[in-house]
């Protein structure tokens, strides 16, 4: 059986179990900064499990099956994640970034299917492995080599992941700190490089500390404008999720207990539904 949000939620070994995943995050990151931001935020994170499914769900021997930009606008709208005008956008940023392509007309010249270039693809796989290894390492579990021995791993397990995430209350409308920057560009990056670099043995603390001393340092390492993330972090600053133990700007910066709860719940809440796609479409691996 799959682990639950709460088998997960209440694990002893949770806090560096995600810790090293938000490690693993930050070098997907630093390898493919551009690509990584497109799942930094919560709508365009949406956006591209949900083309990455219909890729993978596709029928070549259907031409109305294809991945298109009107399928994919199509399923945007339907689901509620975004006007369609955010979704045009976003498949013609994609294009221009050759994170996806245009493939030849199929049988109807009007049809332009799609597909995620390989790069693309092998980001995605890193993100998978990287959750895979992190609940492996909760039940000692083998997820991760059963996924490596399919050569269609991603395609079964992707698209389960993506109904997942859509019909999840708690992915679709975060709480608080972690909604502030779900928003913010790159703002799951900045979550993840905040909380990689916490002691969990500080997780006691009502303030954590951090390894972030320069806002200018971490805005640079983001690629984001420094006003830009000083107003987000001011924002968070407000609610008491963040703070700096000296000079503002200029010190360690800490996190609240509430906020670092917030970010393991939601990761909590991610595995359990990574757990479930993977029980689902990999019926027959038996744990060990």
């Amino acid at each position: 059986m799959a682990l639950t949000v709460e088998d997960i939620a209440g694990h002893p070994a949770l806090y560096r179990c995600v810790r090293a995943q938000a490690r693993a995050m930050n070098q997907i990151y630093e390898i493919s900064p551009r690509l990584s931001s497109v799942f930094a935020t919560q709508q365009r994170w949406l956006m591209a499990h949900i083309g990455l499914a219909l890729h993978f769900r596709r029928e070549p021997d259907d031409y109305r099956k294809e991945l298109t930009a009107a399928r994919f606008i199509d399923v945007i709208r339907q689901n509620d994640v975004a006007s369609r005008n955010t979704a045009d956008a976003f498949v013609k940023e994609m294009l221009h970034y050759n994170f996806i392509e245009l493939l030849p007309s199929s049988q109807d010249g009007r049809i332009r299917p799609l597909r995620p270039a390989a790069g693309a693809l092998e980001v995605v796989a890193g993100w998978a492995l990287a959750h895979l290894r992190t609940l492996d390492s909760l039940d000692r579990a083998s997820r991760l080599e059963k996924f490596l021995a399919q050569p269609d791993g991603l395609a079964r397990l992707q698209p389960l992941v993506a109904d997942g995430l859509l019909s999840s209350n708690p992915v679709r409308e975060p709480k608080r700190t972690f909604s502030l920057f779900t928003w913010l560009n790159n703002g799951g990056v900045v979550m993840d490089r905040l909380i990689a670099s916490v002691d969990p043995d500080h997780a006691g603390l009502d303030r954590i500390p951090t390894g972030v001393l320069s806002i200018a340092d971490f805005a640079n390492w983001l690629k984001l404008s420094r006003t830009h993330l000083t107003r987000k972090l001011r924002d968070a600053e407000e609610l008491g999720s963040v703070g700096w133990l000296g000079q503002r700007g200029h010190s360690v910066m800490w996190v609240s207990s509430g906020f670092y709860q917030e970010y393991m719940t939601a990761q909590a809440v991610k595995l359990a539904i990574i757990d479930a796609a993977f029980s689902a479409g990999f019926p027959h691996s038996r744990r060990n």
